[in-house]
């Protein structure tokens, strides 16, 4: 029976998105870290993108409110932020879903992360890799701002982290 309450605890998660980037669920978004169910309540773990982000009063808002909404009544949030997050943790649909909406998804893992400059950054729009960077902040800090050379739109790119 846990299992069976688990696995709707993260089907709930994985209707909330993230207020920065809202075709993200926090689930692809790699955020929720772990679900705990004991006798007594529900327990959420998660990890915000970065220490200080501000969007995560809102999704610890949201996350209360679905599972409320579920029926979930004596609700847990815990906050870690070690390990600290990292765009790894971000699912292959997640990196999907940022490419249809227009944001190409970071290139390699956090551990070989490597200068903007050197990396060759495919377009969202039209799948070109004759791109160039515009500026090292796009949109929100963890992003920057490319163009595309042959369709000219610009494009933010979700930076590995």
């Amino acid at each position: 029976m846990e299992s069976t309450n688990q696995q709707h605890i993260w089907q709930v998660l994985q209707t909330v998105h993230d207020p920065e980037i809202p075709v993200l669920s926090i689930v692809d978004m790699g955020i929720v870290r772990a679900v705990e169910i004991n006798s007594t309540e529900v327990i959420i773990t998660i990890t915000p993108t970065y220490s200080g982000c501000p969007a995560m009063d809102m999704i610890s808002m949201q996350i209360r409110m679905a599972l409320l909404e579920a029926g979930y009544k004596n609700i847990v949030l815990k906050q870690i932020l070690s390990p600290a997050w990292t765009t790894d943790w971000i699912t292959q649909e997640g990196k999907d879903q940022l490419k249809a909406y227009g944001i190409a998804a970071p290139v390699g893992k956090s551990a070989d992360a490597i200068f903007l400059t050197e990396l060759t950054i495919e377009c969202p729009q039209c799948n070109s890799t004759k791109t160039e960077l515009v500026s090292q902040f796009g949109s929100t800090a963890c992003k920057a701002l490319y163009k595309c050379n042959d369709c000219k739109e610009p494009f933010d790119y979700f930076k590995c982290h």
